[in-house]
Parts: structure tokens; C-alpha cells; sequence
């Protein structure tokens, strides 16, 4: 069921504030161990990884760090990228990330790609997040940079959508918008929930 507008944004903008809060709060330790155990849960999906370009992010207001599994994905043959913001009204769009390169502050001070990096478009997205439910739907920032930029990949050939979150983000059902499209799967640092049939069997992915 969708929420009235109003009301749903009121409703994700306190998720968002009480789960950002709380994994802050989480000691060094607890992150640690969770980006590694996220690590293993993605790369149990996605494999065999070698050649697919997955797109992860540059974390921020304490987010899973993702150096972990972009370790993982390199070792395995994948192309870690990252998103890179032109304009916050349109779609982001994606470049790769190698180890040696550089990262330069980009739209809100986020670590971006060069802007000579390669263009590429992925096969797998990580999603960062505030909140999310079992059904797959998620509280991003409030800016709709996944929302517009994961429409505009669908229209040509749709990537796998992983949610990356601590355990403690998950609430009991995430406010719904019409445009709300759900994830095809989440990691914690505790399970790989799959969302979508598609995340089971990964569509030949």
C-alpha cells in the first residue's frame, strides 16, 4: 500500500534520522566486521564475478564501508566503479574505479571517479541506504539520485540492485511512493535476503 506523500516523507525523513544515528554509533570494530561479512554475502550472489562491472559507492554519514568488497571484486576478476554526479536533477552515471586512481571531491563533497575515467555502464549496483524493509523498498538521502538514475538504467537493460546496510537499518515496512521501485536483494552483515526471483537466479547475469 502507498503512503500519502506528505506523510511518507515525514515518515522515511525520521527513519532516516534514527538509522543513520544509530550506526554511527556502531564501535570501529562492528563496522569492520560487517563490511567483511557483506563482502562475503555479495560475492556469493553475484558470482562468478569475472568481468562484470559493479558499481559500488563513496560512503558517507557512516554507511558500510565498501573497500572490503571492492578488494574482493578486483581479486575476482570484476570492475568495481563508482557513480559520478553531472547535475542533481539527471541520472548519475558510472565510472570505473581502479585501484591507483585518485578520487576527487565531487557534488556534496562524495568522492568521485577522475573525470577521465572510464564510462561504463553496470551490470550490478550497490545501493547504499538509510532503511529498508523485506519487501526490498529502501529510504535513500532525500535527494532521489539512485531513484532517477536506476529508472533511467531500466529502460535499457536493468542491473542487479543489492542494497548494502547494517542489520539495524531494517524496519518493519518502509514507506511507499508510487515511484518506489524495490531492490532485488539486501546485505547485512548477518544474511543476503533476496527480494526478486531475478536475485535468485540472476537472470543469466
Amino acid at each position: 500500500m502507498t503512503a500519502d506523500p506528505d506523510t511518507s516523507h515525514a515518515a522515511k525523513a525520521a527513519l532516516r534520522a534514527r538509522n543513520i544515528a544509530a550506526r554511527r554509533a556502531l564501535s570501529d570494530e562492528e563496522k569492520a566486521a560487517c563490511a567483511q561479512n557483506a563482502a562475503d554475502f555479495v560475492m556469493r550472489l553475484i558470482e562468478p564475478a569475472e568481468g562484470k562491472v559493479v558499481a559500488l559507492y563513496s560512503p558517507i554519514q557512516g554507511e558500510v564501508k565498501v573497500a572490503p568488497l571492492a578488494e574482493r571484486l578486483r581479486a575476482a576478476g570484476a570492475k568495481p566503479a563508482l557513480p559520478k554526479v553531472a547535475d542533481p536533477q539527471v541520472p548519475m552515471h558510472f565510472r570505473l574505479w581502479l585501484e591507483e586512481d585518485p578520487l576527487d571531491k565531487g557534488f556534496g563533497g562524495i568522492r568521485e571517479p577522475d573525470v577521465d575515467a572510464p564510462a561504463v555502464v553496470p551490470d550490478v549496483v550497490i545501493v547504499p541506504l538509510s532503511a529498508f524493509d523485506r519487501r526490498g523498498f529502501r529510504v535513500g538521502y532525500g535527494q532521489g539520485h539512485y531513484d532517477r538514475t536506476l529508472g533511467a538504467l531500466a529502460r535499457e537493460e536493468r542491473p542487479l540492485t543489492i542494497g548494502y546496510a547494517f542489520a539495524l537499518q531494517e524496519v518493519d515496512e518502509v514507506p511507499r511512493e508510487l515511484h518506489d521501485v524495490p531492490l532485488d536483494a539486501v546485505v547485512t552483515e548477518r544474511e543476503l535476503i533476496r527480494i526478486t526471483p531475478r536475485a535468485g537466479g540472476l537472470d543469466g547475469l
